[in-house]
């Protein structure tokens, strides 16, 4: 390779579009890489493309079965649905060993023997004196001959690439124009040896291979794309075009916390996260739509709720943010809350049934999903807000007492309460118990009814929760207040 800078542009994209989500099952799909491939899948159906998943499994200590089925069993609750057969790197050693092979002919790559020890050593040194801690590449002088025998003779050894001194330029697609300076890198290691590759380098023949054509990834890799654009120059390989994603900060712009960093996709699922809010939180992530105009009052707005089919539509991958991407749970809970209220009753009860109690009656569910819609920002709280129609919790008589009013005044409002319930029929109490608020002051007759019939101190009204109880169990639960204060 010429020592000449490299600018060379990615290849015009004159094939089919083709991306990927390389995930290594080291851990549980998190917020990051379900976003990055989010993003992905959606430039892919954008443009017709294809979206692929390839498991990063080459770090054999870490990697564990039951992660991959995690991210795989993630991407497909999300409905990120990929064009062809899940490659596992694992599964193409022979394949990387061919181009490993093809660098240490060329004498592009070599054996270092260099221990870690003395690679600490030399690291520190240069550290001392304000430079960059590169590899000074000593293990360079050896004959190859000489190093193959070393090798074979299993003395320990990794292989690292000959990186030209140059300045490579590659445009992103988000970012614009970048630069790096190749000689403060310093020669990469690709491999421990020629059937085990290092990530720098076998993602470089993967997407070679898979004939990636778009690279989007999160900004953290940037410092990667250079030493994989040298290998692509020195295999030959057509360079893909690159887009790297903002970071997820903190409100505070901070890295963001373990607390959430850490929460695996399948938590927000068990915490009741609709996949339509998770999908239309993550693409907010480091994404901005066009903005709309309102034809009825002229008013200039930027969407924020998104259908899947919506995303697709407005989905531009040029309107990503260079910034950092501003992770908030409450923004989070309030998409979850709208996406919730725009389901159909009879999809969203669907939807709550692994978060119910086994016993309690469909039909009630149903009923007091009615009511309770309206405040649920998570699946998982409808058992809390609803629980009373199953279950009239214990509550404090104080709990009855409208304001100053005593509690004699409270008794006597429940008691004729109840000779209203005894005599009138649940559609006809409603306007009977309003004519009785309306003489004796709405705040000491309604407050304790709801109490009674709910037990609670913050509740739906009245008659959205009679609607459910029905008038018989609205009168046995009025008995129980009426005895709490009589005690």
């Amino acid at each position: 390779m010429s020592s000449d800078s490299i600018s060379k542009p990615a290849a015009p994209i004159g094939r089919r579009i083709r991306v990927r989500i390389a995930p290594s099952p080291t851990g549980p799909l998190h917020l990051g890489t379900a976003r990055t491939a989010l993003f992905n899948w959606l430039f892919a159906r954008k443009h017709g493309g294809a979206f692929i998943v390839r498991i990063e499994d080459t770090d054999l200590e870490r990697s564990d079965p039951k992660y991959e089925k995690d991210i795989l069993e993630g991407f497909k609750w999300l409905g990120l649905d990929w064009d062809e057969e899940v490659y596992r790197q694992s599964e193409r050693l022979a394949l990387y060993e061919k181009y490993i092979t093809e660098l240490l002919d060329k004498k592009l790559a070599y054996y270092c023997f260099c221990s870690k020890e003395q690679l600490e050593e030399e690291r520190q040194a240069l550290l001392a004196q304000g430079y960059p801690p590169k590899y000074s590449g000593r293990c360079r002088q050896i004959s190859a001959d000489e190093a193959a025998k070393r090798a074979r003779k299993g003395e320990a050894s990794i292989i690292r690439f000959k990186v030209p001194e140059t300045k490579i330029t590659f445009t992103d697609i988000i970012r614009g124009k970048i630069t790096f300076d190749s000689s403060l890198i310093g020669d990469t290691v690709i491999a421990k040896n020629t059937r085990a590759p290092l990530y720098n380098f076998a993602v470089v023949v993967d997407d070679y291979e898979m004939k990636i054509s778009h690279v989007i990834r999160g900004e953290d890799h940037i410092a990667n794309t250079p030493k994989q654009i040298l290998m692509q120059e020195a295999l030959g390989f057509e360079r893909p075009q690159y887009a790297h994603l903002p970071l997820i900060l903190s409100p505070d712009r901070s890295k963001l916390s373990k607390r959430y960093l850490e929460t695996s996709l399948s938590d927000y699922r068990k915490e009741g996260y609709l996949l339509e809010a998770m999908i239309n939180f993550m693409v907010l992530l480091g994404w901005h739509p066009a903005p709309e105009k309102d034809e009825a009052t002229g008013r200039i707005f930027e969407p924020e709720i998104f259908s899947k089919n919506g995303l697709i539509k407005s989905f531009d991958l040029k309107r990503a943010q260079k910034q950092g991407a501003i992770f908030n749970i409450e923004k989070l809970e309030w998409l979850n809350s709208q996406h919730i209220k725009s389901l159909d009753n009879s999809e969203l009860a669907k939807r709550l049934e692994e978060f119910l109690p086994r016993d309690w009656p469909k039909e009630k569910v149903a009923a007091a999903l009615v009511v309770e819609k309206e405040r649920m920002k998570k699946l998982s709280d409808f058992v809390e807000l609803a629980g009373f129609f199953f279950k009239l919790p214990d509550y404090e008589a104080q709990l009855l007492i409208w304001k100053e009013m005593s509690a004699a005044q409270i008794l006597e409002n429940l008691e004729e309460l109840k000779s209203i319930f005894r005599a009138y029929e649940a559609l006809n109490i409603e306007d009977v118990i309003m004519k009785l608020a309306d003489s004796r002051g709405r705040g000491g007759v309604l407050w304790p009814l709801r109490v009674a019939l709910s037990g609670k101190q913050a509740s739906p009204g009245p008659f959205d929760i009679i609607k459910v109880l029905g008038r018989e169990e609205a009168l046995e639960r009025i008995k129980i207040a009426i005895k709490k204060l009589e005690s």
